[in-house]
Formats: C-alpha cells, structure tokens, sequence
C-alpha cells in the first residue's frame, strides 16, 4: 500500500471500501467490470454510488451526484473506488476529470486498471496534487473481476453463456419440441441480455435449425421503445456449415460466420472487431467447446418448472469421467423470473470457480 497521509482514520477507510465492493456487486457483468465507489463525508458516514453497465455513468460520478444531492462537501470528502478511475474519453468523459472538478483532496483505490486504454488515472491524479492510496481490498476487489480481468489478459470478449432448460437439463423434448421450454418473463431477459451484448452468437446447428434473428427486441409492455431505438448486437454464427441462403441470418448484411471449430481463435477474431462482449445462445456443441476451454465467464440458467425426461442436453459431452474432474460454478443469488407467475421460471447466474492459487 502506498504511504500517503490520510485525513480520516484507516478503519473508515477500509468500511468504505467495502462499502463500495457492496454497491459494485449490484451492476451488469459484460463488457465492463463490476465497480463501485464511496465518498466518505466529514462526519465519516459514506455515500455510495456503482457502474451499472456500458454506457451507463461510472461509479464515480454517480456517487458523486448522489454526495451533491446529499449537500455532502466534497473538498473535505474522500472517494473510494474499487477500480482505478479512467483517464481517457470511453463513451462517458474521464472519470479523473471529474475529480479534479469536485477538489476532492483524497482518493483511495481497491486495484488498478488492466486495460492499457483506460489505465494512468491514478498517476494523473497524483500529478494534480491528489493523494492517492491504492490496494485497500484489492485482493476482494479482483476476485470480484476475476473473470473480466481473464478475459482482458487473453485479449478477448467477456463470454456469457445462456441456456433455457428444464428441472432435469432438457433443453427439447425427445421428438425436437423446444418452444417454449420457459416462460415469457425468461424470453424477456434473454431480449434484456441482448441489448447489453455486443454481439449474439450461435452455432450453424442452431442457426439452420431455428432460423433465429439475434436482435434484441424490446418488450411488450414498453411499447413505447421502438426496436431501431436499442443498440442490436452483432449476429455471429460459428461453424464449417453454409447457412441457408434465405434464412434471417444470411439476410442481415451484419451477420458474422466465422468457419473454424477453435472457440478460441474465434473469440480472439471478435475482440479484434471491437466486440468486447459476446452472448451465446446454443448449441449444445458449441456451449460445451467453450466450457471445456475455459472461456465461460458467465453462465445464465433459465430453469423451468418442468421434467421432460429424455430429449437434447444443452451442452455436449466436457470429457469429464469423474466426479473429481467436474467443472464447479459459484452462483449469485437465486431469483424467479417472474414475481407474478404462480410457477416462475428460476434464473441462475454463474461463474466459474477460481483456480486455486499456488501453495493452497
């Protein structure tokens, strides 16, 4: 940890910060990591504020406004945030001129930014005559991003994976009947999910059995919202098969094949397009290429009220034989999908386990 002075006592430092990792956990995983800031005020209490996905306001300043608000004096306050503020235009204005705007004398970070773009916030801070303190929970602060900080390292997109299935692993029956396995309320959230992904890919078994769109389409009840007004991911279907020349996919000059059976040469291609986040939606081939690889970072389990006994899994075979080689998930919260179904669908939302680290 840096030995800079700090105006308040380190134990209200380190409750903010934890504070701060709190208000991080209720943002989007994608794109962008989980991040969350707190000001601390004269009177030691903390206000906090958190990124709720790309091109949503940082942590910083929306803890900032929530401090305005709050008529909080910012130049006797101190910021603590979970990730090193950004220094450069994203599609929100740095976050360190934002700071320096306020005169918030002290700033104390969890870790630093990996991603060469949007690191130097804290050197520039420093330089402004900022005191800066960095490594406060910084262990708590990347495990929390363990998986975006993975995909950062191997210069590729965030991958969620999204698999509707029954109680029992089914995602179709025995004779291929698969609509709708899950509710209405499920097919929203996977609209929702979508919208917040740069891109949307399928394998060419999904796409010359379904002829899918891959747009994000907006609910019914905001009728208001027009499909042109959501930003629509990019559709991408990975596979050797031609698609069908009339299909949807084969329609829609923005569509992506990518001809290769190597997930990760695949994904490794996406990133160098700009693609910093990427959703898969079947099959079952392609699902299970990308967990035997290690490129999940996400999983989403929409799991229905529902056994159908024999019928299609939703990821092919992991080469797993036994039960010591089995791949374990670490799940948020459970939550139904719907609050006013009798029987709601269940959502699950995963990620992989950590390796352990060396000498535990």
């Amino acid at each position: 940890m840096d030995q800079s002075p700090q105006t308040i006592p380190h134990a209200s430092v380190v409750a903010a910060m934890d504070a701060a990792l709190a208000a991080a956990r209720l943002g989007v995983r994608g794109a962008n990591p989980l991040v969350g800031a707190a000001i601390i005020a004269p009177d030691g209490t903390a206000i906090t504020g958190h990124h709720a996905g790309a091109g949503t306001a940082h942590a910083e300043p929306t803890a900032i406004r929530a401090a305005r608000s709050a008529g909080i004096d910012l130049t006797a306050s101190t910021l603590c945030v979970t990730l090193e503020p950004c220094s450069h235009h994203g599609r929100t204005p740095p976050c360190t001129d934002l700071i320096l705007e306020t005169g918030i004398p002290e700033v104390v970070l969890a870790s630093a930014d990996p991603n060469p773009a949007a690191a130097g916030g804290a050197q520039r801070l420093r330089e402004a005559g900022v005191r800066v303190t960095t490594g406060v929970r910084e262990a708590q602060a990347r495990a929390l991003n363990a998986r975006w900080l993975t995909a950062v390292g191997e210069r590729r997109p965030f991958v969620t994976v999204k698999i509707a299935q029954s109680l029992d692993g089914r995602i179709a029956a025995a004779d291929g009947t698969s609509q709708w396995i899950t509710s209405a309320a499920s097919r929203a959230r996977v609209h929702t999910l979508r919208a917040r992904a740069d891109a949307v890919i399928v394998g060419t078994g999904t796409a010359l059995a379904d002829d899918p769109r891959l747009t994000a389409r907006p609910a019914a009840e905001a009728a208001e919202t027009s499909e042109a007004e959501i930003t629509q991911p990019v559709p991408v279907v990975v596979g050797m098969r031609g698609l069908d020349p009339a299909s949807h996919l084969a329609q829609d000059p923005r569509t992506i094949h990518l001809r290769t059976r190597d997930p990760r040469s695949a994904l490794e291609d996406l990133k160098t397009r700009g693609l910093d986040h990427v959703l898969v939606e079947g099959g079952a081939q392609l699902a299970g290429a990308l967990v035997r690889a290690d490129l999940v970072d996400e999983l989403e389990l929409h799991i229905a009220p529902l056994l159908l006994g024999d019928g299609l899994t939703g990821l092919a075979d992991l080469g797993i034989t036994t039960l010591a080689d089995g791949i374990r998930w670490v799940s948020d919260p459970v939550e139904p999908l719907s609050d006013s179904a009798p029987n709601p669908d269940t959502l699950l939302r995963l990620s992989p386990t950590p390796a352990p680290t060396k000498g535990s």
